[in-house]
């Protein structure tokens, strides 16, 4: 039996099931005719092969029910066993299931829905063979295609919220980010209110005690006040009396004179004499009710006298309060002041000791001319400028080099672990006798390797460290690298005067953290990409003007001053007064800090700044003899209100030398250990400096 072929056109009509199942969108390919293509079918009388899947062109034996008779088509005389081939209608509908699968087009959308068709109609051709199980092969395949459909819808109604949930998660996103800014400047804001409430609660306290100074002094003068008021009033009463007294005695006399020159009725005088006693006794009332009332009221001549006299008294204290307060001021600097003289004079007597008992000759310094190479005028050009402790450093520095070159080994150091890493090595260790560009390259070097090692690990490590393991990694033996170890550290340390070498030496020695590179690096790096944003043509210059905006935006806490300074530096080094700067020019080609002159004044501001920075701070906590976590962050946000929690907390933790999770239990270290492991450090301030920030010298001034 063979099948039809199956490339003839077919309808959809025999894929859909007796029940009213809606036949799902398909190619028109596969929705052919398929009573036409169904392949041939090898059942008799519904019976079902029994020929299994791993039975292929094996030979088995026949299973089958007890009195039950053999099939006759299967059935050998000839042999006891069965040989039983795959069935014909099993390779059909598997030969046409291949070739429809091969004849399908995968590049057009909904794929899945494609490749299931073919097994649609193959399942069609089985149920339409097997006409017993065909009912229930119909249902179940209905049910599965109803529940598909059901499944599409629910995706596509599913589609439009999956994109709503993005767009809400952004949203919220959105929100957060907003509300996290909000609070960020709620709590800047809230940082310098408190500041600023914590001066006026301190210069409330102070009018307060000036103020019951003044309510204790005037209590005393009105006391002494109401004591001469009082005696006052008594001597009032006093003369009240006496006057009340002569007057009794004198009209007794005038009466007693009247009644000797005449002899009256004594009707006459009985009558006088009682209309006396009345207008005595009224007179007497009216004396009483006039002290009872007016007993203590003062003459209101000697009341304007006083009030102006406490006047022009309170007038004085108020001045005089002044004045002391002034003074007391002045006292307390001038104390402070008489203090920090008094140990700049013992520092300066015993400086003076010193030099007294190893005082010399001040040194000739031209006869280094003859001694050095160069001769005389490379003397002149290292000396200008340079005072005798620089003159002793440069003379230091060629001094080591000739060591460095006569000698030809190294002590090693041992493998203690107080000895750093890369000098753990004991015996002696071979001098290579470097020049010193070679010393510059190889450090050029390590710092790139470990820049991109930083980055790619996202965690710093240590420079000693990374050190000996790239010169153990570069030069694959362990001697060698030591050898190139000894040689650099020795070179660097003696190197003194050149930046560059010095500062990888005292990061190697951990004197000085190794942010400290970096921010002189980002120094260069910022200006200059700020000055080829500037530059739109590419031609290497900008104008005067482009480069001021440049140094203002790239510098923002310098001062006018300082950019002046920066722009006739770089006229200066590029000895030009044109409109335009060719800004490439000052800018060092290597990473060896040698590119003149505004370079190096750059450096020097920023250490300036760093400087005055810790001056500031020093200012603020010259009060305290030890200093705690605490007061050095109230120290920072009073210097540098803007500083950030996360720049202050890295501050800290430097200046204690311990991580933030120590910050409660941290003890206080004194004031110069802190100043001194921040100035090895590479702080900066967020915000200019204020220009109150004055000490108790610069207000005595």
């Amino acid at each position: 039996m063979a099948l039809p072929p199956l490339n003839q056109p077919r309808s959809t009509s025999h894929l859909a099931l007796s029940c009213n199942y809606q036949v799902p969108d398909v190619d028109l390919k596969y929705t052919s005719n398929m009573k036409r293509s169904m392949p041939l079918a090898e059942t008799m009388n519904g019976h079902l092969s029994t020929w299994p899947a791993f039975g292929a062109g094996q030979t088995i034996l026949e299973k089958r029910k007890p009195c039950t008779a053999p099939d006759p088509r299967t059935l050998s005389n000839d042999r006891p066993a069965t040989s039983i081939s795959k069935p014909r209608f099993l390779e059909q509908l598997e030969s046409y299931l291949r070739r429809e699968q091969q004849s399908l087009d995968l590049t057009r959308g909904n794929v899945q829905e494609l490749k299931l068709q073919p097994y649609r109609e193959v399942f069609e051709y089985f149920i339409e063979d097997f006409k017993t199980y065909k009912p229930l092969l119909s249902s179940i395949k209905n049910e599965y295609e109803i529940t598909l459909a059901r499944q599409r819808e629910q995706i596509r109604s599913l589609e439009p919220l999956k994109s709503m949930l993005v767009t809400v998660s952004e949203q919220c996103d959105q929100k957060i980010h907003a509300m996290r800014e909000e609070e960020r400047l709620e709590i800047r804001t809230l940082r310098k209110e408190k500041v600023a409430l914590l001066r006026q609660i301190d210069k409330m306290k102070m009018d307060k005690t000036f103020l019951q100074t003044q309510v204790a002094k005037l209590q005393k003068e009105l006391a002494k006040q109401y004591y001469h008021y009082r005696n006052e009033s008594d001597a009032r009463k006093l003369l009240i009396s006496d006057m009340n007294e002569m007057k009794f005695q004198h009209e007794d006399a005038k009466r007693s004179r009247s009644q000797e020159r005449t002899s009256e009725d004594p009707a006459v005088l009985s009558l006088a004499l009682k209309m006396a006693r009345t207008d005595l006794a009224q007179t007497q009332v009216e004396l009483n009710t006039m002290k009872a009332n007016y007993g203590d009221v003062v003459p209101r001549r000697d009341y304007e006298s006083i009030e102006k006299k406490y006047s022009e008294l309170l007038s004085k204290a108020d001045v005089l309060q002044n004045d002391f307060d002034k003074l007391k001021k002045e006292h307390e600097v001038l104390l402070d002041l008489n203090k920090q003289l008094s140990q700049q004079r013992d520092a300066f007597c015993t400086n003076l000791a010193q030099l007294e008992r190893s005082s010399t000759p001040r040194p000739h310094w031209g006869k280094c001319a003859e001694v050095l190479p160069g001769g005389y005028d490379n003397w002149i050009t290292v000396s200008e400028g340079r005072n005798s402790d620089e003159l002793v450093d440069v003379l230091l520095s060629e001094l080591g080099s000739r060591i460095l070159k006569e000698s030809e080994f190294f002590e090693g150091k041992g493998k203690g672990e107080s000895v750093a890493v890369h000098l753990r090595q004991e015996g002696q260790v071979k001098n290579l006798n470097l020049s010193k560009q070679d010393v510059v390259n190889l450090i050029r070097e390590v710092w790139k390797e470990k820049v991109a090692s930083d980055k790619e690990k996202d965690k710093r490590s240590r420079l000693p460290e990374f050190f000996i393991a790239f010169l153990q990694k570069k030069f694959d033996n362990a001697a060698t690298a030591m050898e190139w170890s000894y040689t650099v550290h020795e070179t660097c340390r003696m190197h003194r005067l050149d930046e560059f070498l010095h500062l990888f030496y005292c990061i190697l020695m951990d004197e000085v953290d190794e942010d400290v590179y970096h921010g002189l690096v980002s120094l260069t790096s910022t200006l200059e990409k700020l000055l080829t944003q500037a530059d739109t043509e590419n031609k290497g210059t900008v104008t005067r003007e482009q480069f001021s905006h440049a140094l203002r935006s790239g510098f923002p806490l310098k001062s006018a001053d300082q950019i002046q300074e920066l722009i006739d530096t770089a006229e200066l080094q590029l000895k030009t007064s044109e409109d335009s700067v060719a800004y490439r020019a000052l800018f060092p080609e290597a990473e060896d800090w040698k590119s003149g002159h505004f370079m190096a004044i750059l450096r020097s501001q920023h250490q300036a700044e760093k400087k005055q920075y810790l001056k500031d701070l020093r200012t603020e906590l010259w009060t305290f003899t030890k200093v705690t976590v605490d007061e050095l962050k109230t120290a920072f946000l009073a210097v540098d209100p803007d500083i950030g929690s996360k720049t202050m907390d890295n501050y800290v933790s430097q200046a204690f030398r311990i991580p933030q999770e120590q910050f409660e239990t941290a003890e206080a270290l004194e004031l110069e250990t802190i100043l001194q492991q921040l100035q090895a450090g590479d702080i900066k301030r967020t915000e200019p400096p204020r220009q109150d920030m004055t000490g108790p010298l610069e207000s005595l001034s």
